[in-house]
């Protein structure tokens, strides 16, 4: 592509100073070039291969160290066309200008793609969440499958692939439910008026002390939760390991009829009491 074009985008001095400097090139100018391309090439490589060890070293995650990997060469390459430029006689003003307008023009045309890489240094450098935690972030729920410089990816309960945009995790609520070693189950069950409570809150105070995994501190608490108008309702609430909550929630959930059942407690459901009076 001939120089004009390449210049095309910018103002007339400065296209006109980049081009003279093209213009004034020697043979002299030309092999200090060409050595600082070498020296510049071997800089580079060592370089790299020094920032690698150091961050291998460090306790970065893997994608974290990949990253500050890729910005490092950026880095240095940038700084190697300016002094090879330098030994060409070529004005860095000009380099500046010219590569502030590709710049513009690629930051508006890869808006989201930069988005979405700084939602992932955001990511790896806050650590909301680590692979195989359980999470809901970005409207989606799942297993946190890979965390990437521009996508994370989550493995659903009934085993989709999410890939989510990391700009838009950044942008809203993570809840993580893996983070903390023990987790809370809160229940809810009703039972008729004719019932009374005193019975019922230690029928479902047994059933959470017999099942194996209910943590006995923080101890489980049971209290009515309203009082509807057909039934009154109860509220459980159990601690269990982390790793044991959907077994803990389906266990009780599936004994609280036959409990019921076996203590003579109805479940109620809505219906109409009609009083008859004077047999009319």
């Amino acid at each position: 592509m001939p120089p004009i074009a390449l210049t095309s985008g910018l103002p007339d001095e400065t296209r006109e100073e980049f081009l003279n400097s093209l213009s004034k090139l020697t043979a002299s100018n030309i092999f200090s070039a060409v050595i600082a391309v070498v020296v510049s090439l071997v800089a580079i490589k060592v370089l790299t291969k020094v920032a690698a060890r150091a961050l291998g070293r460090s306790k970065l995650d893997a994608p974290l160290q990949t990253l500050l990997r890729n910005l490092l060469k950026g880095v240095l390459w940038s700084v190697a066309v300016i002094i090879v430029l330098g030994c060409l006689d070529i004005e860095v003003t000009s380099l500046v200008a010219m590569l502030s307008v590709v710049g513009l023009a690629f930051s508006l045309a890869l808006q989201n793609f930069l988005s979405n890489m700084a939602g992932g240094m955001q990511l790896l450098a806050s650590h909301p969440f680590k692979l195989g935690d359980y999470v809901d972030a970005g409207g989606c729920s799942g297993t946190v499958t890979e965390i990437g410089t521009f996508y994370t990816k989550l493995t659903t309960p009934d085993n989709k692939l999410v890939q989510l945009p990391n700009s838009s995790i950044v942008a809203a609520n993570v809840v993580n439910y893996s983070a903390q070693p023990t987790r809370r189950v809160d229940l809810k069950v009703s039972a008729g008026y004719d019932a009374p409570t005193e019975r019922v809150i230690a029928l479902l105070a047994q059933m959470a002390a017999d099942h194996p995994l209910v943590l006995a501190d923080p101890e489980p608490a049971v209290h009515v939760d309203e009082y509807g108008d057909n039934a009154i309702g109860y509220v459980m609430r159990v601690w269990c390991a982390n790793a044991d909550y959907w077994t803990v929630y389906f266990d009780l959930i599936d004994g609280f009829k036959p409990a019921f059942d076996r203590a003579g407690v109805e479940m109620t459901y809505p219906h109409v009491n009609v009083h008859m009076v004077n047999d009319q």
